[in-house]
């Protein structure tokens, strides 16, 4: 593989030695992985590059692994960038121009790349060229080069911000969800067999309950478990030793970590509706990790719901906390929350 532009900084060398190398060890998300070996199938048979693929859904469910799958299952290289490392069009030129024919060109957080490039983008993926700008002003100049077809595979979290043009251009569109408990232990149990640890079937069911549906979570609780599992000489890592770290990390029966706590804790103190801004600078969060990684959670456990008026929460976040149930109210109009 080629990695190109930048490295994740949220991945580390231990997820990438996890990482799945063909559709058959990947698990879950069967029906997109079932799209996309057909799609592939297909594609190879015609001797033709994998058509332009969109990935949709919440951090840490295996888009980016999905993006190295396809470049395997096409035979290629995988040529990995950002939505935001792209700031100018002689970024992504520079970025086209040297791809090798049915190449795949990863671009993460594809939501945030520029709406300029997004337009500079159509040509490359539909007509296989560029126009770059020579000379700009009155009297510019600019030259058309080629592309080889390649395929772009756009990983987002936010795919209401792409524009309808633009979405409109990638032929798959793949949505992935939370993974099931059942899923998750799987996917702990092979990789406790490829860090050569024991993992108990115990153990690896109480951190599939707790990782929210999702496997980078997953993998991390896995390896602060086995940490204590190591430092306390045991030989695998028992459910014992699964319970004493999920506590020493905070994470609770819902998967709630301090901060999803903290959240909910200032949404009972004010006792209103919170708007975002104002919530993100009550916990000192950023608005875009609530949005996307906090809140989705929090919403699906009932603990949280959005309103015309703001963010509240609901009487089952008062009874996960230990405190007196607030009294169900109407606001504006709405169904009172339960």
């Amino acid at each position: 593989m080629i990695f190109h532009d930048r490295t994740d900084p949220g991945e580390s060398e231990f997820d990438r030695s996890l990482r799945p190398t063909s559709f058959t060890e990947f698990v879950g998300q069967e029906q997109i992985r079932d799209n996309l070996g057909i799609a592939i199938a297909a594609a190879r048979a015609r001797k033709e590059p994998l058509d332009h693929v969109l990935l949709c859904g919440p951090p840490g469910l295996g888009k980016t692994t999905l993006a190295h799958l396809i470049a395997h299952g096409m035979d290629t290289d995988v040529v990995i960038t950002s939505g935001p490392a792209l700031g100018a069009p002689k970024d992504l030129a520079g970025t086209l121009t040297r791809l090798a024919r049915d190449q795949v060109l990863f671009i993460d957080e594809i939501h945030r790349l520029p709406k300029v490039l997004e337009e500079y983008l159509y040509s490359a993926m539909e007509d296989h060229a560029i126009d770059v700008v020579l000379d700009p002003g009155p009297g510019g100049r600019s030259v058309r080069l080629g592309v080889q077809p390649f395929t772009l595979v756009g990983a987002t979290t936010r795919e209401g911000l792409l524009t309808a043009a633009f979405r409109s251009r990638f032929g798959i569109v793949e949505r992935l969800e939370p993974y099931p408990a059942s899923d998750i232990e799987q996917i702990l149990l092979r990789a406790a067999r490829r860090l050569g640890v024991n993992l108990d079937a115990g153990a690896a069911s109480l951190c599939a309950e707790r990782c929210r549906g999702t496997p980078r979570m997953a993998l991390r609780l896995l390896r602060r478990v086995r940490d204590l599992a190591q430092v306390q000489n045991k030989e695998s890592i028992d459910l014992a030793a699964a319970e004493e770290g999920l506590q020493r990390l905070r994470v609770d029966a819902l998967g709630l970590e301090e901060v999803d706590r903290r959240l909910l804790r200032a949404l009972v103190q004010r006792g209103e509706p919170v708007g975002l801004k104002t919530l993100a600078a009550m916990i000192d969060e950023a608005e875009d990790t609530l949005e996307e990684v906090l809140e989705p959670h929090l919403i699906r456990c009932g603990l949280l719901a959005r309103t015309p008026r703001g963010r509240v929460a609901t009487a089952r976040a008062y009874e996960h906390l230990g405190l007196p149930n607030a009294a169900p109210r109407r606001l504006d109009g709405e169904l009172p929350f339960a």
